[in-house]
């Protein structure tokens, strides 16, 4: 099995289980528990840390666990099987809809890449575009999970609330989610407003945008650092509501499966070109109106990276590894101008990268998200060679200590290359999470390589 994004996490497991129903799953489990073995849990693959995996490990495959299992159009409550990825879950909740005045959507799924199942969200307590939400433990009502012995847990608030919140941002430690309550939304006609600006006085701009009723938005800037807008210049959009009333366009524009591999090729071979390119197909867009839930769609053209490696004629195969950096929203200037000269100096190669808010929340064990931050994510050409993963892994430490010198963190999700001290500037009750997973599962029925990496980390502590 391998992670579809780095492609780094190439591990092979003991067998595959794939169950297509609740009591399908409760058998997976127990037949890893009369084997005596550990049980890891895959859903998209598009974690990039080795949480899906682990070697030699039974691994239960939760993408037959797919289908909605109750909607309330009342209340606005859909209970989703944990192995749905969001597009068929968007598509199922539309249908049951289809003719009602008002619609329910989601508030938010994380952006970049749609074939991500709701328990992977879940499992990494994801955020995506809003303006002013915190991340996605404030859509969860409850969710269901198989334990160690293969009972069903009800957890929420109310019911279970330890495990509530530590299976959330828990990584799939605690049990295998069976399915997620979610708190949807109703749906909104929304548009698009882009302009092209610089990163000087960024937070009152989206600040701005936020007084204004905006509900979305991020800024993707430019990667060139040859040039002077490098982590300087970038592409400013963000959403509004607009009237009910208000008609929509039968066909929208949108960048298709071709454009964004040619895009992610000149990201490569010439990165202005990239950002100009980019930076006029959404001016262009300008006005366009979306619904709420769908505008969040995006396509991940998968592979993408064997097609550059073939026209650049590289000895070594490359993908791209992702880090998310948060700091203090007042800190991100700073931030920024200390990245670009890092990156000069040190001949990091950005492929992408973009800016998001989140705000603050205290509901899971492991927070990431501990104040109202800026959140800051790097894509890395990351060449497939003991030299090429270290140069990246290097940079995700500097990374990381401009993020803890400003009060800021990462997040846990695309790698595992901080050290253990970044780790407890970031996370200071890590290891308390690591002795509350054995409290919940002494048998270790629930493993992955991530877990057996922090398990060696902090192994005397727990």
């Amino acid at each position: 099995m391998n992670d579809i994004h780095s492609q780094l996490n190439r591990t092979r497991v003991d067998r595959i289980l794939r169950p297509k129903s609740v009591k399908e799953l409760q058998a997976a489990v127990l037949t890893a528990k009369s084997a005596k073995k550990p049980l890891s849990i895959a859903g998209g693959r598009h974690a990039m840390g080795g949480q899906q995996f682990g070697t030699d490990m039974i691994l239960v495959d939760m993408t037959g666990l797919n289908q909605i299992v109750s909607f309330d159009p009342q209340r606005g409550l859909a209970e989703v099987q944990a192995g749905a990825f969001w597009p068929e879950f968007t598509t199922a909740y539309l249908q049951r809809q289809q003719g009602a005045l008002r619609q329910w959507g989601f508030a938010q799924k994380q952006t970049g890449a749609d074939n991500i199942s709701i328990g992977g969200t879940l499992a990494a307590n994801a955020h995506g575009r809003g303006l002013s939400m915190q991340p996605f433990v404030s859509n969860i009502e409850s969710f269901t999970l198989v334990d160690a012995d293969g009972n069903l847990v009800l957890c929420s608030r109310e019911q279970n609330p330890d495990l509530f919140r530590l299976a959330i941002g828990g990584y799939g430690l605690f049990g295998v989610v069976s399915s997620v309550t979610l708190r949807l939304v109703p749906r909104q006609k929304i548009e698009r407003i882009v302009e092209v600006r610089e990163v000087d006085g960024l937070m009152d701009a989206f600040a701005e945008r936020i007084r204004s009723g905006f509900m979305y938005g991020d800024f993707q800037f430019a990667i060139d650092p040859a040039s002077d807008d490098f982590l300087h210049k970038g592409v400013f959009s963000c959403y509004r509501p607009i009237d009910p009333a208000t008609p929509m366009p039968t066909e929208e524009k949108s960048l298709s499966d071709e454009s964004w591999r040619t895009l992610l090729y000149l990201a490569h071979d010439d990165k202005t070109q990239a950002f100009r390119r980019y930076a006029d197909y959404y001016l262009s867009t300008n006005g366009q109106r979306y619904w709420s839930d769908t505008h969040q769609m995006s396509i991940y053209p998968e592979n993408y990276h064997r097609e550059i490696d073939q026209k650049q004629h590289a000895k070594n195969p490359a993908t791209e590894i992702i880090t998310e950096i948060n700091v203090p929203r007042e800190a991100l200037a700073s931030f920024l101008a200390e990245v670009r000269d890092d990156f000069r100096k040190n001949n990091v190669e950005l492929i992408y990268g973009t800016i998001r808010l989140i705000e603050k929340e205290n509901e899971s064990f492991l927070p990431w998200a501990k104040q109202s931050y800026a959140c800051t994510i790097f894509n890395l050409h990351t060449v497939h060679t003991p030299e090429g993963i270290e140069h990246s892994a290097e940079a995700f430490r500097r990374l990381i200590d401009m993020a803890v010198k400003r009060n800021g963190t990462y997040y846990l999700t695309y790698h595992r290359y901080a050290r253990r001290e970044q780790v407890l500037a970031c996370y200071p009750n890590f290891a308390e999470f690591l002795k509350l997973k054995k409290k919940y599962d002494p048998s270790g029925r629930f493993q992955s390589d991530w877990y057996r990496n922090y398990q060696t980390m902090f192994g005397e502590t727990v």
